[in-house]
């Protein structure tokens, strides 16, 4: 809940740009960055800077070419950027912070129950699997999202908008089971409702039905947590239309999509959420 305490201590008035990492939040992603080569030349801008201009990118949904000066050059940040995604890192930095953000509420690391639901967005003329979601009237790619029951996301997937959601779950419930092996029930909706999806993995589907006689848009249980989730991500510049093809899968313990042009900013956010 927002309170002017709350507020100023999310402030983001101080930074130079509303995306940096504050001092607190660098402090918890700083070990996960690639340490210095031994050998060959040494690196000529600070890891921090690198990621702060990633993070400007998904925020502010600029081309790469536009990156203000202040930031190193384009190449260097894309080059970074590449790697991250090919080694999965900003899927691990969210795995870390997503168990951490539990245990500072009073919660146990590793969830037990979670939501499972679909975002169909469009696409940019960028080449790539794209299908048309009938249902939304959308052409473009679908985001699968598993989050637990606050909206913390643990794995995000995505695929052409045309394969129906009780398609593209049985794939994000077999990822889970390598990071969150303890989940042992999924809220979704009735889009799910197959027996393909019951039985892909140990964790028991419940359906959160419509209310009886629902007549437009009402909150229903625990389905509402990962349209929050969605909300937050959209919030970013970048994420709200997929501007890249998918990209060549992670390893199968990553909880990172096969998939977008940049990481879905958990990492910032499960930071802010750290109360850092």
């Amino acid at each position: 809940m927002w309170t002017p305490t709350t507020r100023e201590q999310h402030s983001r008035a101080g930074l130079r740009y509303g995306s940096d990492l504050s001092d607190g939040e660098w402090a918890i992603i700083a070990p996960f960055m690639p340490p210095p080569a031994k050998t060959g030349r040494p690196r000529r801008w600070p890891m921090r800077e690198i990621v702060n201009a990633i993070f400007y990118v998904l925020r502010s949904g600029c081309a790469w070419r536009l990156l203000p000066k202040d930031f190193p050059p384009m190449t260097t940040v894309y080059g970074w950027f590449l790697r991250f995604r090919r080694e999965g890192m900003f899927a691990t930095i969210n795995h870390h912070l997503v168990m951490q953000d539990r245990q500072r509420v009073g919660r146990e690391a590793s969830p037990t129950a979670a939501v499972i639901d679909s975002q169909s967005v469009k696409t940019t003329e960028a080449g790539g699997p794209r299908g048309y979601d009938a249902g939304k009237k959308i052409k473009g790619r679908k985001r699968h999202a598993m989050v637990d029951t606050d909206g913390r996301p643990l794995v995000i997937q995505t695929h052409a908008a045309d394969i129906q959601d009780r398609d593209g779950a049985v794939p994000l419930l077999k990822a889970s089971r390598a990071s969150f092996p303890f989940v042992e029930i999924a809220f979704a909706d009735g889009a799910y409702n197959a027996d393909r999806v019951k039985d892909a993995t140990p964790i028991t589907i419940d359906i959160v039905k419509k209310i009886a006689h629902q007549v437009g848009f009402q909150v229903l249980p625990r389905r509402w947590v990962v349209e929050r989730t969605f909300a937050w991500l959209n919030r970013n510049r970048r994420r709200p239309r997929t501007s890249r093809p998918p990209s060549t899968p992670p390893p199968p313990s990553s909880t990172s999509p096969p998939s977008c042009s940049l990481p879905d900013n958990s990492a910032a956010h499960n930071a802010l959420r750290l109360g850092l």
